[in-house]
Order: structure tokens, then C-alpha cells, then sequence
């Protein structure tokens, strides 16, 4: 992104936000601005909106704010919010279907830490704990929601596979939603996962 596309983008961004009457803290805006501006320009995948108020008051300025954005430029076509319980994301559908789908596959091995443990331990996917296997149930439900062109997606554990297997009642159920929102708080139902940031 060039320097005046970043300026206009700015703009755009200051328009919204007046025109939705959503009052932010200069601290407030100026992370919004570099939040959208790192999801715009595929720096990152998502980001955790932890700021500019509480939900649900928050989510529903985010998605009027991205809203209005989306009516002035294409630029932001690909930006959704995402909800997940009480934690909202701001979202690039196709960099988070990379994501999603290079997480599935990858080959290098990946830690997470066990809380409940005292102290904490790092645990890996291959323990085949209960948690691994949640982690790999929740990764797999995202792949429905995120799916990569041409990616099958006949991937997930038989207790959830009749329920939400069926994709075109994902886009139905995330349609009947605001254009903007994804409310996934489903995919962590029934785990002990928590995701607390999901910041890239």
C-alpha cells in the first residue's frame, strides 16, 4: 500500500467513524487505524479489538463502522468482525482461510500451554490430551467457516460432523447475521480451549 493510499485510508476511516458518531479516545482510534490497516493490507490475519468500549455496545459501533466503511471502498470487502463469546476480532476472510488451512497442515509442531497445570506446562497436539484434540476439532470447524478454494472440508470429528457439516447452512446461519458479523462462539462450545487473543 502506498503512503496516499494509506492517507485516503485513513480518511475513510475518520469519515466512519464521524459518521456512525462512535467517539474514541485518540489512543483508542489510533490502534483502530493501525488495526485496520494491518488487516487491510494482509499484515495479519485478525486482530483482537480490545478497546473503544464494552460488548455489547462494542461489537455493534465495530460492525457499523465496518459497514459504513465497506459502502466507501472496496478495499475493505474482505474485513469482517468476528465474535467469539465474549472476545472481538477484526478479520480478512481470505487471509484467516490461509490461515485456518495452513495451521491444519502444518508440519511443524505446534505448543500450547496447559493452564490448568500448576505451574503451566507446554504441551504439544501429538500428547493426544483431550484439550490437543479440542484444539484440532475447533481448527477443523473453522475450516467450514473459512474454507480455501476447493478445499475439502470433510474433515471434522464424527460428534460434530451432522450438526455443522453441512456448509451452505454455515453461510446461511453466518448470512442471517449482519453482513459484516461472524459469530463463531459455537465452534467453542463444550471445550475447555479458551482463546484469549488471536492476534495473528
Amino acid at each position: 500500500m502506498e503512503v496516499a493510499e494509506v492517507e485516503e485510508t485513513l480518511k475513510m476511516l475518520d469519515a466512519s467513524l464521524s459518521h456512525i458518531k462512535w467517539r474514541l479516545k485518540s489512543s483508542s482510534k489510533r490502534r483502530l487505524q493501525i488495526d485496520v490497516l494491518a488487516v487491510c493490507t494482509r499484515m495479519r490475519p485478525v486482530v483482537m479489538i480490545d478497546y473503544g468500549g464494552k460488548m455489547p455496545e462494542l461489537q455493534e459501533n465495530l460492525c457499523a463502522f465496518l459497514e459504513h466503511c465497506r459502502k466507501e471502498s472496496t478495499i475493505f470487502e474482505q474485513l469482517r468482525v468476528m465474535v467469539i463469546e465474549d472476545m472481538i476480532y477484526l478479520i480478512h476472510v481470505k487471509e484467516m482461510a490461509e490461515y485456518v488451512s495452513s495451521s491444519l497442515s502444518s508440519e511443524v509442531e505446534l505448543l500450547f500451554v496447559d493452564l490448568e497445570q500448576d505451574p503451566p506446562k507446554m504441551r504439544t497436539l501429538d500428547d493426544k490430551s483431550l484439550l490437543g484434540m479440542q484444539l484440532i476439532s475447533i481448527q477443523k470447524l473453522f475450516s467450514l467457516y473459512f474454507p480455501l478454494e476447493g478445499m475439502r472440508n470433510d474433515l471434522l470429528p464424527p460428534d460434530r460432523a451432522e450438526p455443522m457439516a453441512d456448509s451452505k447452512s454455515l453461510s446461511e446461519q453466518i448470512g442471517s447475521q449482519s453482513s459484516v458479523l461472524m459469530d463463531l462462539s459455537s465452534c467453542m462450545h463444550d471445550t475447555e480451549v479458551t482463546v484469549p487473543t488471536v492476534n495473528g
